[in-house]
């Protein structure tokens, strides 16, 4: 097994590795930066995984989430049925205070509602936001249904740090041609979306 090493200062100008690994076919195909957006959408395509990294994500209202959903007919509607599961970690500044557990009531259960990222308690206090990590698989299959996994990481507005997991399915075989994320309430005041596309 060789060492591999980046080749580059940043990962941001990352182009190959040395050794035997490669960058393989993840390609950069969209990305959005919210500046007191409503919504940020993607059209998705006949890549067989889709990853988004959403960075620093910050909302104009205080105690809000980061919601999405999708679309089978080219964003006309973001209502395809989905069931879900959540559970998540929390810890707060001063450490007193930590838990870990399932969100029965941030779950679907073959549900069309937008699913949450988080625990929906994001705080808008300058230095808090959220991040995440969002894989989609094969959502132009026009024959099983389409898995999802979100890992999240956010400041709270009560100053607590949660890691949050969600996990489902979108349970139709029609393909799912567009994803739409927004904030439970009022605006994505900033943040940026990646959309990266793997064969």
């Amino acid at each position: 097994m060789s060492l591999i090493k980046l080749k580059n200062n940043a990962l941001a100008n990352l182009t190959s590795f040395e050794g035997s690994a490669s960058l393989g076919d993840m390609v950069l195909i969209s990305s959005a930066t919210a500046s007191s957006s409503a919504s940020i959408e993607f059209d998705l395509g006949s890549y067989k995984e889709y990853k988004f990294f959403l960075v620093n994500i910050h909302p104009a209202t205080d105690q809000v989430g980061l919601n999405f959903n999708f679309s089978t007919d080219n964003g006309s509607n973001y209502n395809v049925t989905k069931t879900t599961t959540m559970f998540r970690a929390f810890q707060n500044e001063s450490g007193s205070s930590a838990i870990l557990n399932y969100e029965t009531n941030h779950d679907l259960a073959q549900s069309t509602d937008f699913q949450k990222t988080d625990d929906t308690i994001i705080g808008n206090d300058n230095d808090q936001n959220l991040c995440s990590i969002m894989n989609v698989f094969n959502p132009s299959s026009t024959t099983f249904v389409k898995h999802f996994i979100v890992r999240t990481a956010n400041t709270t507005y009560h100053d607590y740090v949660t890691d949050t997991y969600v996990a489902g399915y979108c349970n139709t075989t029609l393909a799912l041609t567009n994803i739409k994320f927004q904030m439970s309430s009022g605006n994505i005041d900033d943040g940026k979306i990646l959309m990266f596309g793997l064969n």
